[in-house]
């Protein structure tokens, strides 16, 4: 049988440091990533794993909750508990300005987006702050579920003062493109990015479990006048994507 090789003794105390829940966890990842638990697959129930890997129902509970959280494993009520389909991590650089379609594209991607919502509307107090609108103005908004390679990433809602983007409508793939036409496309960007947890509606587009993790990202863009052009809200897997910065030690910077 497979799973007692996957969850052998041997396997599960070359696991690394931690608690014995987390060595579980570790050892039922790399299976499912290395394609020895194969997409669709069915697990034991609880009790059955837990004899498998000589740990109490609880380990194995706690093991699989972490994985379902992450999406790697996924439970259907009144069936059981299947393998997902393991989803590559996105690197993404914080230092380069560029749209989600020439992201992916560059690394090989077919994007495609679906879109939720696109219009012209009357702005929210956030937006008329954050986008400098005076009173009597309105705003175009694009929101958009992104995926790359037919699999859902992330969930983008823009804003822009109708003043850069009259016709919203044109926007059938890239945003930034549409701006470039129109002569305002941002030249640089303040990103804020923080850690939470999917609510219910977001994770059935992006399809991952309510409450697993994701990444909420904030960007401002500017344009080389310095006024903002776009407002965006992002919500992105966190099982996918990975954002990077690369840091220099200034040449007046003692070394720590």
């Amino acid at each position: 049988m497979i799973l007692a090789s996957i969850l052998s003794a041997e396997a599960l105390q070359n696991a690394g440091r931690g608690p014995l829940y987390m060595k579980l966890r570790q050892v039922l990842e790399e299976a499912i990533r290395g394609g020895k638990l194969e997409q669709g697959e069915a697990l034991p129930p609880e009790r059955d794993l837990a004899e498998i890997a000589d740990v109490s129902r609880v380990t194995v509970r706690k093991a699989v909750d972490d994985l379902v959280r992450d999406g790697l494993l996924v439970r259907r009520h009144g069936s059981g508990t299947f393998v997902s389909k393991p989803v590559s991590k996105v690197q993404q650089s914080l230092s380069r300005l560029t749209s989600f379609t020439e992201d992916m594209a560059r690394r090989g991607f077919t994007t495609r987006a679906e879109l939720l919502e696109r219009g012209i509307f009357h702005p929210t107090t956030e937006e008329m702050v954050m986008l400098g609108l005076s009173a009597g103005t309105q705003v175009a908004r694009i929101s958009r579920l992104r995926m790359a390679n037919d699999t859902p990433l992330a969930i983008e809602r823009a804003s822009i003062s109708t003043e850069f983007l009259p016709e919203p409508e044109n926007v059938t793939t890239s945003l930034y493109e549409e701006l470039d036409r129109t002569g305002a496309r941002p030249v640089r960007a303040i990103q804020r990015i923080s850690a939470c947890n999917v609510k219910e509606a977001d994770a059935e587009l992006l399809g991952i479990p309510a409450g697993a993790a994701g990444l909420s990202i904030e960007r401002v863009s500017y344009l080389a006048s310095g006024r903002v052009v776009e407002f965006t809200r992002s919500l992105y897997r966190g099982d996918a994507y990975d954002f990077v910065a690369e840091m220099t030690l200034g040449e007046n910077d003692a070394a720590p």
